[in-house]
Formats: structure tokens, sequence, C-alpha cells
């Protein structure tokens, strides 16, 4: 079994920056993981994710704003967030699939493949 845990949300201003991180019990790290964020009456949507080669991959709505990055000696994944937006105003989720599984939708993982999830934590963008 898997247990992940987010810290780090919190509010600021459009330009800050915030970093997420996502704690993993067990062998959680070396898992598929990304995160995913979920806004209010919309469905989970993939945010950034690593692969098996540990190779990063980002939405384009985030790309060159955000880092994903993992310490395997911490079995903590991260989130960097830089230049936000009021649109990246979510419930920050982080994600693993199961083992061996590792299903790349359209280039990221997809919410209907995460098998152990995090609680999530809230990340508010003001103007």
């Amino acid at each position: 079994q898997v247990q992940l845990m987010e810290s780090g949300g919190g509010s600021v201003q459009a330009g800050g920056s915030l970093t997420l991180s996502c704690a993993a019990s067990g062998n959680g790290i070396n898992r598929c993981m990304g995160w995913f964020r979920q806004k209010p009456e919309a469905e989970r949507e993939a945010v950034a994710a690593l692969d098996g080669d540990d190779s990063a991959r980002y939405a384009e709505s985030v790309k060159g704003r955000f880092t994903i990055s993992k310490d395997n000696d911490k079995n903590t994944m991260y989130l960097q967030m830089h230049n936000q937006k009021t649109e990246d105003t979510a419930t920050y989720y982080c994600g693993a699939e199961a083992p061996g599984v590792c299903a790349w939708v359209g280039g990221l993982l997809h919410a209907a493949y995460v098998t152990f999830w995090g609680k999530g934590t809230l990340v508010n963008i003001s103007s």
C-alpha cells in the first residue's frame, strides 16, 4: 500500500511562487507519479509527471513555469511553481500508478489510471 501526503499549498499573488511537496510512504516514490489539479466543478487534470527514466512532462498551460522533481532519498516529489496565474488556483494532488503501470494519455498521466492519491493541498492565486 502506498500513502501520499501533499503539503505546501497556500495563497500568493499572481506572479508569485510556491513549492508543493508530496511525501510517499513505502515504495511509492519509485512509481510512475505526477501532479494533478482540480478546479471547482471541473475534472482532475494532469499538470506534470515523471516517467520511468525520471524525464519530466508538463501540461502546455504550465510549461516553462512549473518544475517537477523528486528526491529518492527523502521519498518526496516536488512541484515548483513560478510566475503563477489566477487560473492556477485549484486543489493540487499527487498521484501514483500501480506497480508496473505507466499509462500515458496525450503525453501525460491520466487521472483514470492513478491508483493512489493524496488528499490534496489548496493553491489560491489572487490578482
